[in-house]
């Protein structure tokens, strides 16, 4: 997991004030992702953009369901010592469990008993690349449906609720007809039909009762997010309601009810759409990028989908999909906390013992062909003048993944960094300028994406000539035993940070279980940033920054 995904993921809730319109008019001077010669307005357009890419990489959460903090915040682990290190690490394994279940379902569990709380995390290993062609936006849908209650949660009677839901579904196939004929008189009498089933449906609902009794419990940040290539679901319990969690998660995708306000949420999310991409000049400057830098990779569509796709998606879609991928051999639990794993085993076996074992799906993701030439693109949008660079790089699992993760650090790891010291300070071209690895995720081989905001009177094509003077650097001249030096310190501080709470433990465990095979990849990153030479970031760069490995975006102000 890359650097600027740890930093979203530890600021999601920042990012979601962001999109709910609660930024305030002030910059706070102490966020490590502030400008001080920022304007409010300049500002604004960073915040804009962080919370752009968030959006793309899928790492923005939805409306929170429980967020009242009635229990302590996750224990903290500190951070240890260059010296002591490998004792850390080593007493983290110790303690650190796994099994699979008899179904295929793999549990990772780690004690920390340092606070009565547990943090949980189910990572289902599938995302936007793995959606049929058509049907894209149908895993982040199906992520805001797993909130909606089962058979049990969140009805009042599913016997009278269910054939309610069924005949939506047949109502609205029979909208889309009469709407492809042309069949107005019938659409409208359909539609008032439609309305009035769904009232009815409406009253039967319980309203978030799944939120609630986890609310009720004292437990904290029921949440999810969708990415190209993952659904997490997580929150945090008191210890003392491990049984609870056991039977509500289980219970979620055992028996969810997929038809359950399933209108509703396609109106939520086609709006999320429009003001997130299509009525947000960095959002669409976003989607054109990624649809010029590839050609047949599902990196190219976006995790929410295409107005058309997420319009026609029928719940029997939802379904087929929940299906073929929310199979035991296809879903990871990591537990972290305060808790005991032989018991945690024993009520994994009665609760999630009762999935069915099944083959997951296994879509074919083509290869996206080498790059042969410079791809260009140009929105013209009344919006603050944005420069993209992007170049293709390999995935997680390559063996320079970590030399990627270094040059980013070099080129922008904060005000000591290249990219800010010469292009906002020295030459006063940018407001604020980044490079970082792994968009829109890296699964599969990715982008190291690069952008800058303009400098008031400054324009993209002095960003650009500007940002590849740097980069050229790197391919001529050796990087410094100092430098280097300091960002892998950086580096190792970033990756020790996200272990602190049992929330990012969790995360960043699963991240490298499934995508990399091992959890243990996350602990050997360490030595591998350690093994990086001067030589290693030459070579990597000669070989990635090319004219023809290039992608390049521009956002121009368009007045009036």
């Amino acid at each position: 997991m890359n650097k600027l995904c740890r930093l979203i993921f530890d600021f999601r809730f920042w990012i979601l004030d962001w999109f709910n319109g609660l930024w305030r008019e002030v910059p706070n001077p102490q966020s490590p992702v502030t400008n001080p010669q920022l304007s409010v307005t300049s500002y604004r357009v960073f915040a804009a953009l962080l919370a752009a890419i968030a959006f793309w990489w899928g790492l923005h959460p939805e409306v929170a369901l429980a967020q009242t903090q009635t229990i302590s915040p996750p224990a903290k682990t500190q951070i240890p010592a260059a010296s002591s290190i490998q004792p850390y690490l080593d007493r983290v394994i110790k303690e650190l469990t796994e099994f699979r279940l008899d179904n295929g379902l793999k549990f990772i569990v780690l004690e920390r008993h340092q606070a009565p709380v547990v943090s949980f995390l189910t990572y289902a290993d599938v995302g936007g690349v793995d959606e049929p062609d058509g049907k894209t936006g149908v895993a982040h849908f199906l992520e805001h449906l797993a909130f909606k209650g089962t058979t049990r949660i969140g009805t009042e009677d599913y016997k009278a609720e269910k054939p309610l839901l069924e005949r939506l579904e047949q109502l609205d196939a029979q909208i889309q007809a009469a709407k492809a004929n042309g069949k107005k008189d019938e659409v409208v009498r359909l539609e008032a039909e439609f309305k009035q089933v769904e009232s009815q449906a409406a009253k039967l609902v319980k309203q978030n009762e799944l939120g609630r009794i986890v609310e009720q419990a004292g437990g904290v940040g029921l949440n999810a997010t969708t990415s190209s290539e993952a659904t997490r679901y997580f929150y945090s319990f008191p210890a003392n309601k491990l049984e609870l969690w056991m039977s509500l998660e289980s219970e979620r995708f055992l028996d969810p009810v997929i038809r359950r306000e399933f209108y509703k949420e396609r109106d939520v999310i086609l709006e999320e759409r429009r003001m997130r991409v299509d009525n947000s000049p960095i959002g669409a400057m976003l989607e054109k990028f990624i649809d010029a830098a590839y050609k047949v990779h599902p990196y190219r569509r976006p995790v929410i989908g295409y107005d058309k796709d997420i319009r026609n998606l029928t719940p029997e879609d939802v379904q087929k999909f929940y299906d073929a991928y929310y199979v035991p051999n296809n879903l990871a639990i990591a537990i972290v906390g305060d808790v005991n794993p032989t018991e945690v085993k024993k009520l994994a076996q009665t609760y999630f013992g009762r999935y069915q074992a099944k083959a997951k799906a296994t879509p074919k993701i083509p290869v996206e062909p080498q790059q042969k030439q410079t791809r260009e693109v140009t929105l013209q949008l009344p919006a603050q003048p944005l420069y993209l660079e992007g170049y293709h790089r390999p995935s997680i699992t390559h063996p320079d993944n970590v030399v990627y993760e270094m040059i980013g650090s070099l080129l922008s790891d904060g005000r000591t960094s290249r990219l800010y010291k010469s292009l906002v300070e020295k030459q006063r071209l940018a407001l604020n300028a980044q490079g970082f690895s792994g968009f829109p995720g890296d699964k599969y081989a990715n982008l190291m994406l690069f952008y800058a905001v303009t400098a008031p009177g400054r324009t993209v094509d002095e960003l650009a000539i500007a940002l590849r003077q740097e980069i050229e650097k790197l391919k001529t001249e050796p990087v410094s035993a100092v430098e280097l030096e300091r960002v892998k310190t950086q580096a190792r501080g970033d990756l020790l940070r996200s272990l602190t709470s049992n929330s990012g433990m969790a995360q960043q465990l699963l991240e490298y279980e499934v995508k990399t095979g091992s959890w243990r990849n996350l602990f050997k990153e360490l030595d591998e940033i350690a093994a990086v030479t001067p030589g290693d970031i030459q070579r990597v760069a000669k070989a990635t920054f090319t004219p023809e490995n290039r992608t390049i975006g521009k956002l121009l102000s368009k007045q009036g």
